[in-house]
């Protein structure tokens, strides 16, 4: 059963040290890599997000499976297998090119919203490689049927930067283990480069060495080093307590286990918040934020690279009056839901209007109200109700839809809101 949260916060100081999980993409990839290689790598805190929990039990559970056939030459390869994992998408696109691998048949499906995220590119990219993937109700979309195992037809592949580069890296976590190896021509634009640098060191750290000229990625076939696969803190999850502290008066907080030069492209919050008067400082094996009196002076910020801190800067913006312009936004129509247009309608509520023209969005807060109360509507997506949950520091009552949705990525948010002297109550 769903149920709201109505937050309120006395003072707008915040204090104290907040224990962040471990990172949703960084264990998302580390999970892949260990199933793919037969033992040899191991994942060492993983995160408790319920996407990667998700990713986990269907991987737990393949090797279950894997073991019962090779410990009996008898068997025969099973039946259809159906696997639904819900809203994750992060595990439909990197199981959809794992699947490719194993010998059996699966179909692939996940929720209502899931079934309406394209994964057409990803898919035709794997036929041409040699895989067998059929649409099981509408083309381009989940539920899909996967039959493997893979017999490899080509080693090179194009596929478009600007679309996810969750795509880009199902295929390159895949890549050692194709027969011929993959080179990868990535058209146009990078969408979120980082999280393919991210996929890249986290293979390196494997033994999988590659080549990256220009826009072609290359990957041989080659064996997984043995070797441990550490996940820090998730810097998306962070990026909510230094929204946070943009909006408090005074702000003095702690985030263990971050690190100064991370492979999560998210840790650009940083910079980004250093706009908003947050200093950031990495001693004692985290990060200390402070806020310091600034004036707020950047006018444009160019999320391409970090298309997942989207809401949070839009939000800060609209909360404290800071008209901007936002660009690199491309992705967020085909996430957990349409962000722009979940972002449009909620931020109507303060008279904050978000104009889209073409591929750049410019925040209106002329006519910017602080009401004494706002109903957050979610959309069944984690982000909105954690990038609107810090209003709570400016309107004396927030009710947040759905507070559940936030479990698939940061399932202690509001329990840390709690200890940092936000108080909280259960509606319905």
């Amino acid at each position: 059963m769903k149920h709201n949260i109505i937050l309120t916060k006395k003072g707008r100081s915040i204090k104290g040290t907040v224990q962040l999980t471990g990172s949703k993409s960084e264990c998302n990839r580390a999970l892949i890599i260990e199933a793919l290689s037969n033992g040899k790598v191991k994942v060492e805190n993983i995160s408790d997000a319920a996407d990667a929990v998700t990713l986990a039990e269907v991987l737990s559970l393949e090797s279950k499976v894997l073991s019962q056939k090779s410990n009996d030459s008898g068997l025969k390869t099973q039946d259809l297998r159906l696997i639904n994992i819900g809203p994750a998408g992060t595990a439909m696109r990197f199981l959809t090119a794992y699947f490719t691998l194993q010998n059996e048949e699966v179909i692939l499906t996940g929720s209502e919203r899931m079934k309406q995220r394209p994964i057409g590119i990803l898919v035709e990219a794997l036929r041409e490689l040699g895989a067998q993937i059929e649409y099981v109700e509408n083309e381009g979309f989940p539920p899909i049927k996967l039959k493997g195992s893979l017999v490899q037809q080509s080693n090179k592949i194009s596929i478009k930067g600007n679309i996810s580069s969750q795509y880009i890296t199902a295929l390159l976590l895949i890549a050692a283990r194709l027969p011929f190896g993959l080179e990868l021509h990535i058209e146009g634009d990078l969408t979120s480069r980082p999280y393919v640098e991210m996929t890249l060191a986290m293979l390196q750290t494997a033994g999988i060495q590659h080549n990256w000229q220009g826009n072609v990625i290359s990957v041989q076939n080659q064996e997984f080093a043995t070797t441990s696969l550490y996940i820090e803190p998730d810097w998306s999850a962070a990026s909510y307590w230094y929204s946070i502290a943009a909006l408090a008066d005074e702000a003095e907080l702690f985030l263990p286990g971050l690190a100064q030069y991370s492979l999560q492209g998210d840790s650009i919050i940083t910079e980004i918040m250093a706009n908003f008067g947050i200093t950031s400082q990495f001693k004692d094996g985290g990060v200390y934020l402070q806020k310091e009196a600034k004036e707020i002076s950047r006018k444009i910020f160019d999320l391409k690279e970090c298309p997942d801190l989207a809401q949070t800067i839009i939000v800060i913006c609209a909360a404290l009056g800071h008209d901007a312009t936002f660009t690199g936004l491309e992705t967020l129509k085909i996430k957990e839901t349409d962000r722009i247009k979940a972002l449009q309608n909620e931020l109507a509520k303060l008279r904050v209007k978000l104009i889209e023209k073409g591929q750049v969005y410019k925040l209106d807060c002329s006519e910017k109200q602080i009401p004494e109360r706002i109903f957050v509507n979610t959309y069944d997506d984690h982000r909105m109700a954690m990038a609107f949950a810090p209003l709570a520091l400016l309107i004396p009552q927030v009710e947040i839809e759905d507070a559940d949705v936030v479990e698939k990525s940061y399932p202690a948010f509001w329990k840390d809101l709690e200890k940092m002297g936000f108080e909280e109550e259960v509606k319905g």
